[in-house]
């Protein structure tokens, strides 16, 4: 099947305040945001004409951009509604949503600080990450490449430049045939894959590495909470990769990933269990529910 161009499409992009035809959504290629990686965004997804989860989303976006050392001009309840309106204009009710903001091209150095931030937001239909390998589980390689310490880069931001060793681990992944990779830390231990956070079954309890230095997805503790919900035992620790043959079941969860089973982590196999689709089974409820009962829920 041949692949849409992203930049050749029907539809239209939320540009710093105004709807700009698809086509026309262009940037300069001396942005510093390109040359620098000085960009944040978010992965949103709306589900029956609701974007699940869209205040906390739009906060971490703007933490981000703080964390990067600058400030999106538009406050929290623009930039929801900007994320509304463009998913409406695009004629769509189950989507991707895409915030970016970014330094333009005032200047071209390490050190700019009289850029203008801008922000943009596209949607498009996008089903899960996985496709049709979501529901038998997916197949993960090992990175090479390791999540860097707190103290070498932004790790608590949704940085773009944070997600350069993950394109590079995922294609590396599926050169060996796998769906995708399970990173590790600086440390050597159990991070994350290259996009979404990992759960993994031991004993019966749900365990999942503390995000010391990888972003504490949105998704990642809506599980936690659902598992709870359900009187799972749910426990944040460091994970060894010696422990990962006596795991019974591997998950992952993120907003592109939603809850995806994973079948295999290098040669170890897995299969998955009454966990795993409990949770699926109730983050796919939860999803399309309305804001104020996601809202109940969650209090």
């Amino acid at each position: 099947m041949a692949l849409i161009p992203f930049d050749d499409r029907d539809g239209w992009i939320w540009w710093d305040g105004a709807m700009v035809p698809w086509r026309d959504a262009k940037l300069h290629v001396l942005s510093h945001g390109l040359h620098y990686a000085s960009g944040v965004f978010e992965g949103e997804r709306c589900y029956a004409g609701n974007i699940f989860k869209l205040r906390e989303h739009t906060e971490r976006l703007i933490q981000s951009g703080r964390i990067l050392g600058f400030e999106i001009p538009y406050t929290a309840e623009e930039i929801d509604a900007a994320c509304i309106e463009v998913v409406r204009r695009n004629g769509l009710t189950d989507a991707y949503i895409r915030p970016i903001a970014w330094r333009g091209s005032e200047q071209l150095a390490v050190s700019a600080q009289q850029t203008t931030i801008h922000l943009a937001i596209a949607t498009w239909g996008w089903p899960n990450l996985f496709g049709d390998n979501r529901m038998k589980g997916v197949r993960l390689g090992m990175a090479k490449w390791k999540r860097p310490a707190p103290d070498t880069a932004p790790t608590a931001s949704k940085a773009a430049g944070l997600y350069m060793i993950g394109t590079l681990s995922k294609h590396a992944a599926e050169a060996e045939g796998f769906d995708d990779a399970m990173m590790l830390d600086y440390k050597g231990d159990v991070a994350e894959a290259t996009g979404a956070n990992a759960f993994f079954v031991f004993d019966g309890e749900v365990h999942t590495p503390t995000p010391a230095c990888f972003l504490d997805g949105i998704t990642r503790r809506t599980v936690m909470r659902l598992a709870k919900n359900r009187q799972m035992k749910v426990v944040e620790r460091t994970i060894k990769v010696e422990e990962l043959p006596r795991a019974t079941e591997v998950f992952l969860a993120g907003t592109a990933a939603e809850v995806t089973p994973v079948r295999a982590i290098g040669e170890h196999s897995y299969t998955p269990g009454a966990i795993t689709e409990t949770l699926l089974a109730d983050y796919e409820a939860l999803v399309r529910m309305s804001p104020d009962e996601v809202a109940k829920r969650a209090a």
